[in-house]
């Protein structure tokens, strides 16, 4: 009686190491692109927190009938602010919000200063958000209204 062998020949392997490579040659790209989209939803992450940071403390503010100027407290923290929103460095957006885990500049306390923030650790191409504070009205001439601290995102370099 002749005993079989059962198993797989060279040729078969091979044949599948081969699939297998094509295969991750595909895939590879398109799971090595997640960075890039982890990258911009922080920012956008980051974006919704100033915008509603500066809106609660600017309702904190008119809640209490005080000045553009007057610092509020929101959850024991104080908050400075310019024209009715918060400043554009720590003690203002950067309290209001609680930003951590973004590198930052400087920014500032005077009516339309800007901050801004980029993903820590990366140093690709624009790839941050900024917070304007907002500013008073200019009497004039020319007269200039009063506008509201805005946020704005920059995802072309991420």
């Amino acid at each position: 009686m002749k005993k079989q062998q059962s198993g797989f020949t060279l040729i078969e392997l091979i044949m599948v190491i081969v699939i297998l490579g094509i295969l991750a040659a595909f895939a590879l790209p398109r799971f090595a692109d997640f960075g890039k989209q982890a990258r911009e939803a922080s920012l956008d992450g980051l974006a919704g927190s100033l915008r509603s940071a500066s809106a609660i403390a600017h309702s904190a503010q008119l809640a209490a009938g005080a000045s553009g100027s007057t610092a509020v407290t929101l959850e024991g923290v104080s908050i400075t602010m310019v024209a009715g929103y918060p400043t554009a460095n720590d003690g203002g957006i950067g309290n209001a919000a609680n930003v951590d885990g973004f590198a930052k500049t400087a920014g500032g306390s005077a009516a339309g200063a800007n901050i801004v923030y980029t993903v820590q650790g990366y140093s690709g191409g624009n790839c941050s958000v900024t917070y304007t504070a907002g500013t008073t009205a200019v009497a004039g001439p020319p007269a200039v209204a009063a506008s509201p601290s805005s946020v704005t995102v920059d995802k072309t370099g991420c």
